[in-house]
């Protein structure tokens, strides 16, 4: 299994399975949905126009990427690495991936098309931070969405969670190894779907 990790601070680090990520004293944040639990639905703008919803992705698995804001650093190489990665994520029955924050439309579709992402980045602008507070990532001190993952299975039950430090861009071994975990005959190298 690909196992990721999450610093700490950046004299130590500390390793989280496929489960979900811990704290400092093993046990989950208390707000973030953890694996097991029903995933939320949600009705979100991806365009000035179009909405998407999680219930309409029932059926396949979904990977959840809430993140502070466009533009930013750590969200930019987030994004990106992810963007890179998709063909690697698709090999695991092929699972849509939603980018989430509480950035207006506008901004998203400059965004995506600056980074030439292929996959949608929706807004939980209005009322702000709706969605990120039913999966407990909303930060009240800054008014953004942590930056957190959640991969969803076919039936909309969250197969894990992670929430990462703000500063810290969690990579991709976490989603893949949930992923691994779900489809264990799915990424073999060299299968194709």
């Amino acid at each position: 299994m690909i196992l990721g990790h999450l610093k700490k601070n950046s004299k130590s680090k500390r390793r989280t399975t496929a489960k979900g990520s811990r704290n400092s004293s093993g046990q989950y944040p208390a707000s973030l949905l953890k694996a097991g639990a029903k995933a939320p639905d949600f009705e979100l703008f991806s365009t000035p126009d179009q909405k998407v919803s999680l219930r309409n992705f029932r059926g396949n698995p979904v990977i959840l990427v809430f993140y502070p804001a466009d533009w930013s650093p750590v969200c930019t190489d987030e994004l990106s690495l992810y963007n890179q990665l998709l063909p690697d994520f698709k090999r695991y029955n092929g699972p849509e991936m939603l980018g989430i924050s509480v950035d207006g439309i506008w901004s998203h579709l400059a965004f995506a098309k600056d980074r030439n992402l292929k996959f949608p980045l929706i807004s939980d602008f209005e009322p702000k931070g709706e969605v990120a507070r039913r999966y407990g990532v909303y930060q009240h001190s800054n008014g953004e969405a942590a930056r957190a993952l959640f991969v969803v299975d076919e039936n909309g039950v969250i197969r894990w969670s992670y929430l990462s430090p703000v500063g810290v861009n969690p990579g991709a071994d976490g989603i893949l190894g949930a992923l691994e975990q779900m489809y264990p005959d799915k990424g073999k190298l060299g299968e194709q779907n």
